[in-house]
């Protein structure tokens, strides 16, 4: 019998520029300790904190604001594996467990990715068309899935 997994809280952000919705323009970013690894910014959810807290939280913390606002949430939570090679590095958990959130910057400027404890070393505005470009690992099924659920809701 299979021991149980246990999944790290998370929550997650798909952040359009203050263009929008003139423009349609995604920020991704490239992490610092993984070569040529982009993402959306995304982090651990801590205890008895408020998603929506904890992803204003992270949201300050990896890019230096948190001045957006939240256009819709996705309606469900969606639990991922981390790759073998991760897994040390995250013990005990086996993989997380996120909430994603459409947001819209209120104004581009106020980025920072140079924070008190970066995790980005650069960042882009990316048209929808052209994120797996750039994004190209093990949460590309799962950055789809919920890009396909915000452009079926009518946001990109």
């Amino acid at each position: 019998m299979e021991a149980q997994k246990s999944y790290r809280p998370n929550v997650a952000a798909i952040i359009l520029s203050c263009a929008y919705p003139r423009e349609c323009k995604i920020f991704i970013a490239q992490r610092n300790d993984l070569p040529d690894v982009w993402q959306f910014p995304q982090g651990g959810i801590d205890k008895n904190e408020h998603i929506r807290d904890a992803l204003l939280r992270e949201l300050k913390e990896e890019i230096g604001t948190n001045e957006i606002e939240i256009l819709c949430e996705y309606p469900e939570w969606i639990k991922y594996d981390f790759p073998q090679s991760a897994l040390k590095k995250f013990y005990p958990f086996c993989g997380q467990i996120q909430k994603y959130f459409l947001v819209r910057l209120k104004n581009d400027d106020l980025i920072n990715i140079h924070t008190q404890d970066p995790e980005f070393s650069e960042y882009l505005f990316v048209e929808t068309k052209n994120i797996f470009k750039k994004i190209n690992h093990f949460k590309k099924p799962i950055y789809r899935q919920v890009l396909n659920y915000f452009k079926k809701e009518g946001y990109l």
